[in-house]
């Protein structure tokens, strides 16, 4: 680092508690009387470690303690920013007419394709017409999905206003408009992207709408390959592999599923967490891709990241927020001490659909009448369903409670149960399958009664609630969200042998309350 450098930090560092710091009082202060615009740029690049913001006027001041706190109402639509520089991008690369003709053709069938290479299981190369595509038809959901999933964190104030992010697998950046969108404007987000296709071409261009609080940085590399020791060599004692230090949230949305070894990739994620930092792991809703997600979870639940003595920590009971155990924080839960599901673990959050942006109207709206493979609104994706899990090394989870058999029934011991009347206590983690078109991850479709998966972290088999009888005393299984703890008072057990599975029916004899 520069003796420049070292004198702009000295001085930021003296004023940031005195009064806002203005790069054109400082030059006065260093040796040489630098362009306040070289001062500006060097607390740009300190911003993060000195926790700056950078106001309007030109100033710099401290970002604020407290915790982002959580988005209130759904997200409704994408941005129109954002969609204009998409469009924008699509009209430079294509042509102002780029849906349309050739072009428009070109982009219809590269999603086609793409679409049919997912549902194979076959890998997606992403040049660039696929990025453009991907962009269209993938970037709203993922902006929309990551802001329900950032909720979790928020809620118990486990977002700070000053972060500093790593996206592996960042894409076309749907993930990232999100988290910067969620974030409020006296936010300070240092972000690192890891993406190596020509995706990366698209998430730069969007990045630039984003605000002058966020700093970013694209390593176009692959996961595997990724280093950040030699990649973020900042200089300010900020070493992202060191377990006091690391990353705030760290991110790998819907690239888990395309990498060779998912489980490392995500186990190296961890290590690069700092000690109260998440790592966001989240995926496509479909069953391979879902199931495959929990499985990564599971298989990477209770290591060990770092040896206690890196920890300086005193015995196995002696935390201190550092253990470096990774621990699964939500949506799933674990309820009884020493118990792990083992269900096959298909579950995922379902939203309200997003208004339709023009872009993807106007391509669905161009294609050609003789085209005999498209039905309308086949180009059209604003679904937000998603599967994610929130891991962290601090031991902390988003529902802290120890049942006991005395006065809880376990669904470990469920065949015990059946054809009784119990209590229990589990997650609500689905939104009702009865409301579903097609499959509802149980080999049917539409049915008569709502119905839920539920969990309390120690099944081997699917467990469902069944609302046979509406009340108010069980109306409480309706209202609560996706992730939400609920209990079961005189909750009739069943054993369903067509669906292999357990169905808790709750009816006019059932009370059902949602715990905090």
């Amino acid at each position: 680092m520069s003796d420049q450098r070292d004198a702009v930090r000295s001085n930021a560092a003296y004023l940031r508690n005195v009064r806002p710091i203005d790069p054109e009082e400082i030059c006065d202060y260093i040796e040489g009387s630098p362009h306040p615009a070289v001062v500006r740029q060097h607390l740009r690049e300190l911003a993060v470690d000195l926790g700056l913001l950078e106001r309007e006027d030109g100033t710099f001041v401290p970002v604020a303690e407290e915790p982002v706190s959580p988005r209130r109402g759904p997200v409704e639509r994408f941005p129109a920013a954002y969609e204009r520089r998409l469009d924008d991008l699509l009209a430079d690369r294509y042509g102002v007419n780029w849906h349309e003709d050739a072009t428009g053709d070109l982009l219809r069938s590269t999603i086609r394709r793409f679409k049919a290479h997912y549902l194979e299981g076959r890998p997606v190369e992403y040049d660039d017409d696929v990025a453009a595509g991907y962009a269209i038809y993938h970037l709203p959901g993922y902006y929309a999905a990551v802001q329900y999933a950032l909720d979790d964190l928020a809620e118990r104030g486990l977002l700070d206003r000053t972060m500093r992010v790593l996206d592996l697998g960042a894409g076309v950046g749907g993930p990232a408009l999100g988290l910067c969108d969620y974030v409020p404007d006296d936010s300070l987000l240092e972000y690192h992207a890891v993406e190596p296709s020509a995706a990366a071409d698209v998430l730069e261009d969007l990045l630039a709408e984003t605000g002058r609080n966020v700093h970013t940085t694209i390593h176009r590399t692959t996961a595997e390959a990724f280093d950040p020791a030699a990649a973020i060599a900042d200089g300010d004692g900020f070493d992202p592999t060191a377990p006091d230090d690391g990353f705030d949230l760290v991110l790998a949305c819907n690239v888990l599923s395309e990498v060779d070894d998912p489980t490392a990739v995500l186990r190296s994620a961890l290590e690069l967490l700092a000690p109260t930092g998440t790592a966001l792991a989240m995926a496509p809703a479909d069953k391979n891709t879902s199931v495959g997600l929990r499985q990564i979870e599971r298989d990477l639940e209770d290591e060990r990241l770092w040896e206690r003595d890196e920890l300086g920590l005193a015995d196995e009971d002696d935390t201190d927020g550092r253990h470096g155990r990774v621990t699964v924080y939500g949506p799933t839960v674990r309820l009884w001490s020493g118990e792990r599901p083992t269900d096959r673990g298909w579950s995922f959050d379902v939203r309200p659909d997003l208004e339709v942006p023009q872009f993807q109207r106007k391509l669905d709206a161009a294609t050609p009448a003789d085209d005999d493979e498209h039905a309308p609104g086949e180009f059209v994706n604003v679904d937000v369903q998603f599967s994610y899990s929130q891991l962290r090394l601090d031991g902390r989870r988003r529902h802290e409670l120890a049942l006991e058999t005395r006065d809880w029934a376990k669904m470990a011991d469920m065949d015990a149960h059946v054809t009784n009347r119990i209590d229990l206590v589990a997650a609500k983690l689905s939104r009702s399958l009865s409301e579903s078109d097609g499959d509802d991850g149980r080999g049917r479709g539409d049915r008569p009664n709502p119905l839920f998966k539920i969990s309390d972290g120690s099944e081997s088999i699917d467990h469902y609630a069944v609302l046979t009888n509406e009340t108010e005393l069980n109306r409480p299984l309706l209202e609560t969200d996706y992730g939400d703890l609920c209990s079961f008072e005189q909750v009739l057990a069943l054993w369903n042998d067509d669906e292999e599975a357990y169905n808790l029916v709750v009816d006019e004899n059932t009370i059902v309350d949602r715990l905090h």
